[in-house]
């Protein structure tokens, strides 16, 4: 985590997905891993150790992506692009395109790839989630939807990261919870 911090004081530009992934790992992996612990295995579970510490790294990684996928705007005022430079060349853009903040059909085709690649995280994530312990199998269903959330947002603002921050709003947080609950009590029911 550290290292992560470490990074944002000498990095503000990542090469390809590799070196982003680094970032993510140091700055939110980390703490996924280190979330293992505390929330607890279910007993029960059949699943290895090594695939639930790999689910939890995979939803820190999500997060964080999430986190850069929507502070894009906000993180080009500080000069900062967390983006793989070597995708957006191959998308046709540049650092000039982040700072100048116009959506255009080649940004959009850029954040669909970027989107897809979050979620593919998210989904890895959620084949940890269930074999937590009981009682902490909600709240983090319930964090996961609320950020994976935050990617349908991006999309419905048209992909405008630059000057709409995209969040999910009270009544949708609200209305994840029983979904939430109800995918942390799928797993009690199916395991008796």
């Amino acid at each position: 985590m550290v290292e992560g911090m470490r990074m944002d004081l000498r990095k503000s530009r990542y090469k390809n997905f590799d070196d982003l992934y680094l970032y993510c790992y140091y700055v939110a992996g980390t703490v996924g891993l280190m979330s293992v612990p505390v929330m607890g295995i279910d007993p029960k579970s059949k699943a290895t150790t090594e695939s639930v510490y790999n689910a939890a790294l995979a939803l820190g990684i999500a997060n964080q992506l999430t986190n850069i996928l929507r502070d894009v705007g906000e993180d080009a005022r500080r000069g900062r692009v967390y983006l793989p430079q070597d995708e957006l060349a191959q998308a046709g853009l540049s650092d000039e395109d982040i700072f100048a903040g116009k959506v255009t059909d080649k940004w959009r085709n850029f954040m669909k790839m970027q989107l897809k690649r979050a979620r593919m995280f998210f989904d890895e994530a959620e084949k940890g989630v269930t074999e937590l312990d009981a009682a902490s199998r909600w709240p983090v269903w319930a964090s996961l939807l609320l950020y994976r959330r935050i990617l349908d947002e991006i999309e419905a603002n048209d992909f405008n990261n630059f000057t709409k921050r995209a969040y999910v709003g009270k009544a949708k947080k609200i209305a994840a919870l029983p979904l939430a609950y109800a995918k942390s009590i799928l797993k009690a029911s199916s395991s008796r």
